[in-house]
């Protein structure tokens, strides 16, 4: 890695900084659009619309900065696997999580995307090795886990517990994603492009799934409200997230985009308790900031300025 490269990943502008909070409040407000919609269609459903409409609003946006779809049968099957580990895997299964928890306490739990990122990382990338700090932070991040979850989680596994495990695979899925996602920053492709053909490639497997699991649906009685859900999710959540999500990546690099975790459940838990009244648990909160310290500790900014103070 150059030094040039370094130092592109180090500084965080005023630009940035504001394309990380725009971020973490279109991702943070997916879990409250996600709490909606589960009152009323199928999980597959859900995740099936997602895709597919994000996917029509950036192929319209594509074209209308005059891009045009790659022609590399390599890039498309690249565009699958991102498809599968960034959206078709974690949305599907932080979707029927939420049927069970609440936004709040799933957005929580997908803030250990950064635990496992670091994890895989250092299993499967040469140059991100694991070091002392990180395993301890990675450590710390874990009990808070646990603190959430429970420690009779192996004596008694009910439905709840399924559902929280299942918003930790979400968060694996996404640091696996992460990792993959990386071959992107060579490729020269633009974000809109890639943010469009990940969730073309997960649309194509989503919807004939939805088709035999979730049907018939009665798209009759659904709601005002669940639409307006679905369509945050698709635009908001989705294409815009995306987009930003790969700008993001392609200025600052991936260890500054971590930097987004930390607040993405600040707008989940605020939308959570302020509009749709629910309530986290001790349990929950202690957890939650078992995962922050194990974080910052990953991350190690603070830790360091208040070194050199």
């Amino acid at each position: 890695m150059t030094d040039s490269m370094l130092e592109l990943k180090d500084r965080i502008g005023v630009w940035e900084w504001l394309m990380l909070l725009v971020l973490s409040v279109l991702w943070g407000g997916s879990f409250f659009f996600i709490e909606i919609a589960v009152t009323s269609l199928p999980v597959f459903t859900i995740v099936s619309l997602r895709v597919a409409l994000a996917a029509l609003a950036l192929w319209a946006f594509a074209l209308a900065k005059g891009l045009s779809p790659p022609r590399s049968l390599h890039i498309w099957l690249s565009f699958l696997v991102m498809g599968l580990l960034n959206n078709a895997i974690p949305f599907s299964l932080i979707v029927w999580g939420q049927t069970e928890i609440s936004s709040g306490l799933a957005s929580i739990l997908n803030g250990t995307t950064p635990l496992f990122t670091f994890f895989i990382a250092g299993l499967l990338l040469h140059d991100e090795p694991i070091t002392l700090k990180k395993a301890s932070g990675v450590a710390v991040g874990f009990f808070g886990v646990v603190v959430i979850v429970g420690p009779g989680l192996l004596d008694e596994i009910g439905i709840l517990n399924l559902a929280q495990l299942a918003a930790l695979g979400g968060a694996l899925s996404y640091a696996f994603a992460g990792v993959y996602g990386r071959r992107f920053s060579l490729m020269g492709i633009d974000p809109v492009i890639i943010a469009a053909g990940q969730v073309t490639m997960s649309s194509m497997v989503l919807i004939p799934i939805s088709l035999m699991v979730d049907a018939p649906v009665e798209y009759s009685i659904v709601g005002f409200s669940t639409w307006a859900a679905i369509g945050g999710l698709a635009v908001l959540s989705t294409a815009i997230a995306y987009v930003l999500y790969f700008r993001i990546l392609a200025s600052v690099g991936a260890t500054n985009l971590l930097l987004v975790t930390f607040l993405i459940p600040v707008t989940a838990i605020f939308l959570g308790i302020t509009v749709l009244g629910e309530t986290l648990q001790i349990s929950e909160i202690v957890g939650m900031g078992f995962i922050a310290i194990g974080l910052l500790t990953i991350d190690g900014r603070l830790f360091t300025r208040n070194e050199s103070n």
